[in-house]
């Protein structure tokens, strides 16, 4: 069998069992997806600003203070972060 038979045969099977095990989506990017992307970048920000200012709190003793600025600041971080995805996904 010649090495150009052999070439061909493999990418047919390649693409025969890629077919089959990664079938291709009509929409990969679905809203719920976006949805649960910028909910996650928004909790994940005031929670690390959030567990910052409660670290912080506890080293300098000036409770609750540092907890709410940081928490505050994770908030502005969030909507900073989902305001960015937003522009991206209207590109």
């Amino acid at each position: 069998m010649p090495k150009d038979q052999l070439k061909t045969r493999l990418e047919i099977a390649k693409e025969k069992i890629k077919s089959k095990y990664f079938p291709k989506q009509k929409n990969p990017n679905s809203n719920i997806g976006f949805a649960f992307k910028m909910s996650a970048e928004l909790i994940s920000a005031v929670a690390v600003g959030t567990i910052i200012g409660f670290i912080l709190d506890n080293w300098f003793g000036t409770k609750p203070w540092l907890i709410l600025i940081f928490f505050f600041v994770g908030v502005v971080a969030g909507i900073l972060n989902v305001v960015r995805s937003a522009k991206n996904m209207q590109r």
